[in-house]
């Protein structure tokens, strides 16, 4: 009998084992997965901003870049249009180019640009449609802050040698990106710079370095 009450006692504990959980062992779990998921989202979530934000200079140099390579390589002029996005607060942009005649001149009130479904009349910009970039991956303004310096400006023209045209008034010369307060631990300050030359980089605004850092932003 003995025996036998030991292989009942076996079969039981089998049974107990295959039942599952109890009813404290289910509790005890969520209450850990509720902490894990309390400590880890905030932080995921900040790891997904860090990042985005990180991508907001390369986004507007490649932008920048890409109307005066355009310029260059068409023998145009060329334009890039900063537009307000109404769903982040951030800055689309558009690069449009004119081929200019005696009789037409490019400027902010005359000549012909081309649009994202029109293309430009004459050899050079024969085709073309304008390039748009939305900035919806971009964090939301109320998170990372775009300023553009000179205030008021949101265009830069280029003119068929990739330089700067300085007849243009009220031309961006730098595009910011500054972190809300919430976020001014995770999230440094960044810049593209426009040189005259048309050439684009991306830099640190003072004061996060010196001057004479090699990352500054020119004055």
């Amino acid at each position: 009998m003995l025996a036998i009450s030991t292989i009942d006692d076996v079969g039981n504990i089998g049974k107990r084992a295959r039942g599952g959980f109890t009813l404290v062992e289910l509790l005890v779990a969520m209450t850990v997965f509720g902490l894990l998921l309390a400590i880890g989202v905030p932080n995921m979530t900040r790891w997904i901003v860090k990042n985005k934000a990180a991508s907001a200079a390369e986004f507007y140099a490649d932008g920048f870049s890409t109307a005066r390579r355009t310029a260059v390589s068409r023998n145009v002029e060329s334009r890039i249009s900063l537009i307000p996005n109404s769903s982040n607060g951030q800055l689309d942009w558009e690069v449009d180019i004119c081929a200019p005649t005696a009789a037409i001149a490019c400027s902010d009130i005359s000549g012909t640009w081309s649009t994202v479904t029109t293309a430009v009349t004459g050899t050079s910009g024969a085709g073309f449609l304008s390039v748009y970039r939305a900035a919806d991956a971009l964090p939301q303004s109320s998170v990372l802050v775009p300023s553009l310096q000179p205030g008021g400006a949101s265009y830069i023209y280029f003119t068929p040698l990739g330089w700067v045209d300085t007849n243009v008034s009220n031309r961006v010369t730098r595009i910011q990106f500054d972190p809300a307060p919430a976020y001014t631990a995770d999230i440094p300050s960044s810049a593209v710079a426009v040189t005259l030359s048309g050439m684009a980089s991306t830099c640190i605004p003072s004061p996060s370095v010196t001057s004479s850092d090699s990352r500054a932003c020119p004055p």
